[in-house]
């Protein structure tokens, strides 16, 4: 028995090792013949010779498995090294892909704020009235809501026209100091060069007690914000006016496309328009539960700072997947 073990210890390859089966536990091989024989033997004779071949064959099982697998890695490399890998049959032009044009863009907005100690927040994209709009002073028949060209269901569920609605669930979730931001899909009923029925946004907010939170805090971190965007750009803020911040500003840079001497891009004004935003509401506050607290909130469309960041003119060409425009990345 012995020498069954030491050939199964000694086979050089697959085939010398199914030859080595095949004599020892195959229909003729050594211990099928044993088991055999057991029929003629006294019972007791019998039980304890049984037991032992039993035994000796669950354990030439066990190692025929592990030498099979041994030498079938053994052969597999083999097979590997003779065949080889001609690299010169790679496109020597193929280069490493950044990833969508979109994700890059949003992954690099992420960066920036979460080295800023801004917590990264996500929310339900089928929202309700409260959170999309009640909440965040939009109360029914405010003029603004026409603005959003919402999609509605049945059941007065609606697509979320914004990711504020993240702003407010976080806000009814815990308590100040709160300094996060919320990336993701929105949808609104809108389709042309600019606009796009989905188009993702990210949006910020820093809340903690009164007076500690500034207009100037909101000016420094998204100065920071566009140069490491945009490079050495000029930035403006300019008064606007949305409903769940007050005072609301709109921000510009200089023209990345012309350098603000005017160009088509720009209007000839020399300047872009990026994103929006204000100290919040004290509405706002209100209807979270907050009392004696302030904050800041803004918000960017993702498409908007992809498009001017890579000189890509068409908000559609995102979504029709064109390899002439995916393949520049």
């Amino acid at each position: 028995m012995q020498a069954m073990f030491h050939a199964l210890d000694s086979a050089q390859d697959s085939a010398s090792l199914e030859s080595i089966r095949i004599d020892t536990i195959g229909k003729k091989g050594l211990l099928t013949e044993r088991f055999a024989k057991l029929k003629s033997l006294p019972e007791e004779e019998k039980k304890q010779i049984a037991k032992t071949l039993n035994t000796l064959r669950k354990e030439f099982e066990g190692r025929l498995a592990i030498k099979q697998q041994e030498l079938e890695s053994k052969e597999l490399e083999s097979t590997l090294s003779a065949q080889g890998i001609d690299v010169s049959l790679f496109n020597l032009r193929s280069k490493r892909s950044i990833g969508h044009p979109i994700n890059y863009t949003k992954d690099k907005i992420i960066e920036f704020f979460t080295r800023m100690g801004y917590e990264l927040c996500e929310g339900p994209l089928v929202e309700d009235d409260f959170h999309n709009f009640s909440a965040l002073n939009l109360p029914e028949y405010h003029p603004a809501r026409d603005m959003q060209d919402t999609f509605y269901f049945h059941d007065d569920k609606l697509l979320r026209t914004h990711t504020s609605p993240v702003q407010i669930r976080t806000m009814l979730a815990q308590k100040p100091p709160i300094k996060m931001i919320c990336p993701g899909e929105t949808f609104r009923r809108d389709y042309d060069l600019t606009h796009s029925p989905m188009f993702h946004q990210v949006e910020g907010l820093v809340v903690d007690r009164a007076g500690v939170v500034s207009f100037a805090h909101l000016k420094y971190v998204l100065e920071s914000f566009l140069h490491y965007m945009f490079g050495d750009v000029k930035v403006r803020f300019r008064s606007s006016f949305f409903p769940f911040t007050e005072p609301s500003a709109e921000v510009d840079i200089s023209c990345v496309f012309c350098q603000s001497d005017g160009c088509r891009v720009c209007s000839h004004t020399g300047w872009l328009e990026v994103l929006g935003c204000g100290m919040v509401d004290d509405n706002v506050f209100r209807a979270v539960g907050y009392e004696e607290v302030s904050g800041y909130a803004f918000g960017m469309g993702v498409e908007r700072l992809c498009m001017l960041s890579l000189g890509i003119g068409d908000l559609r060409s995102f979504f029709e997947t064109d390899l002439r425009l995916l393949e520049q990345f």
